[in-house]
């Protein structure tokens, strides 16, 4: 056998090997939900553990879901690009008990700017009922 052939059979069980072990093995999980629950997308969009609950902040961005800006904690807000520890803590102590219904009233936060809103209109979105 010559060398470019053996060269080409070695390549080609390589090939057929990864394949096989391509079909047998499952891709692992995007995410898991804090208690090992299954994630599903709902209609308006939003990422959801088993029974409507949502996934946490960072999970939700690592999949490029919006998490709820009404329930978001200091913490989460602090994940997104361009807002610090600072400006996610003041969102959160300037929410109103209903909730943020409007970017209005983020944008009227010290430290959140036009940049930043941008950056929190990406990431997350007012919870509709």
């Amino acid at each position: 056998m010559s060398r470019p052939t053996a060269i080409a059979v070695v390549l080609l069980i390589a090939g057929i090997a990864g394949l096989i072990a391509w079909w047998r093995v499952p891709p692992p999980p995007l995410t898991s939900c804090p208690d090992g629950g299954v994630f599903s997308l709902g209609a308006d969009g939003v990422a959801r553990c088993d029974e409507g609950s949502p996934l946490p902040a960072g999970q939700a961005m690592t999949l490029k879901q919006k998490f709820d800006c009404n329930t978001a904690t200091a913490d989460d807000f602090a994940l997104v690009p361009g807002v610090g520890a600072s400006v996610a803590a003041e969102i959160v102590a300037s929410r109103p008990d209903g909730g943020f219904t409007d970017w209005q009233q983020l944008d009227a936060i010290a430290g959140v700017g036009p940049a930043r809103l941008i950056a929190l209109q990406g990431a997350c979105e007012f919870k509709r009922e």
